[in-house]
């Protein structure tokens, strides 16, 4: 085995890993997850405004 077979080998690992890691982002089972993980930053805006509404009022 020499240093090209190495490399060849890398690469396909690399490329199948690649692939795994694709169909586990576009899975339909993880959809609900990443949905709610996209929305988080959303999460506090009732109170974020809440607070806003307080602090012009004084």
């Amino acid at each position: 085995m020499d240093l090209n077979d190495i490399r060849a080998w890398h690469t396909a690992i690399l490329m199948f890993s690649f692939i795994g890691i694709i169909f586990w982002a576009y899975s339909k089972r993880r959809k609900s997850s990443f949905d709610e993980a996209a929305n988080l930053p959303f999460a506090d805006q009732d109170q974020h405004e809440a607070t806003i509404k307080k602090e012009n009022l004084s």
